[in-house]
């Protein structure tokens, strides 16, 4: 188990749910339009949300954004550590620096002291995009190894300063280098992780890459927080990291729909009755699993773990509760009868 921080009140680590994260795209000085999106973000889902700090402007922003804001903030540092400084005055909740450029040693040195000094935890944000050229040559590219080096030379040297709260991430934009690198972290360290697969693609390239090296490994145990990286509307990656977390078994919020492949002993439109229900579903809050299967002969037993559900025969078909048959029923009346079962738990 990874050691913990917190991070404005949300555990990151040490058995704490795994918890989401985003990030803005609006300029982050514009405090009403920033606000506004902190805000849509939240009701979407996240725990946490980053902001980009690209100037001092910025920096100076965080104060109000703070104010306003109902979930904790990161700030987001690149190149310049007097922005990081500038951050922790504001009273920024935690601080994003990535290894590969925020500088001498004796900057990383003023950023550690002064978070040390007001709790503010550091992510070490390793990005296979801009490691050390050092590390390049070394390695011969953004390898698993290099990523991982990087990121211990910095933790190192923020420990050394005293800092402890830490947490590390090693994105890359391959989804087998980034699992690779975190698999390698996590055998040998216990720094809580933040997962992201990097520059992902958009919203259907970039989920399915997401669920892919996020959702494998979360599934080996391995990961505390997460961000679903998208070229879209940032609402979308929270939406798709919740759907993660529920398809791995680690969030439990609102219903579940499980249905079988079709094959030839489906006798129904099964695929016109899955999307029925499907649509239904969207207008339920409570966290129940609804199975839709295509055959009596195994569909109960098949989705015997769901609270309720259907198997279409030739003509009808079952209503089943917990892998018991309750009704039989004509095939028009399935998907009536399976929502009314619903509304019954």
């Amino acid at each position: 188990m990874s050691r913990q921080i917190n991070v404005g009140g949300v555990p990151i680590g040490g058995g704490a749910p795994v918890s989401i994260q985003s990030m803005t795209n609006t300029p982050t000085h514009d405090i009403e339009a920033t606000l506004s999106q902190i805000r849509t973000l939240a009701a979407a889902g996240c725990d946490i949300v980053r902001v980009a700090v690209p100037d001092m402007l910025a920096a100076q922003s965080i104060g109000a954004l703070k104010a306003g804001s109902p979930v904790p903030l990161v700030a987001d540092i690149h190149f310049d550590y007097r922005l990081a400084l500038e951050a922790a005055e504001q009273g920024i909740d935690k601080i994003r620096i990535n290894p590969g450029n925020i500088g001498a040693p004796e900057r990383v040195e003023a950023v550690a002291k002064v978070c040390k000094e007001r709790g503010i935890p550091i992510r070490v944000g390793v990005n296979g995009g801009s490691l050390e050229k050092k590390l390049l040559t070394k390695y011969g590219g953004p390898t698993p190894e290099a990523m991982v080096e990087s990121a211990l030379r910095h933790i190192k040297l923020l420990e050394k300063y005293g800092l402890e709260d830490i947490c590390v991430s090693l994105k890359a934009s391959s989804v087998s280098v980034t699992m690779r690198a975190y698999q390698m972290m996590a055998q040998r360290y216990d720094y809580p992780l933040h997962l992201g697969v990097t520059e992902a693609g958009t919203k259907e390239l970039g989920e399915l890459k997401a669920a892919a090296g996020i959702g494998g490994l979360l599934a080996l145990g391995i990961g505390d927080t997460l961000r679903v990286s998208l070229t879209a509307d940032p609402v979308e990656e929270a939406f798709a990291a919740r759907k993660i977390l529920k398809a791995i078994g680690l969030r439990r919020e609102g219903p579940e729909l499980i249905s079988c492949p079709t094959c030839g002993r489906t006798q129904v439109n099964l695929i016109s009755m899955a999307r029925q229900v499907e649509e239904l579903l969207k207008g339920v809050d409570k966290p129940v699993t609804v199975a839709v299967m295509g055959c009596v002969v195994n569909g109960p037993g098949e989705a015997r773990h769901a609270d309720v559900g259907l198997a279409g025969g030739k003509g009808e078909g079952v209503l089943f509760k917990h892998g018991e048959i309750v009704a039989k029923v004509p095939e028009d009346q399935l998907v009536p009868g399976l929502m009314r079962l619903v509304e019954e738990l």
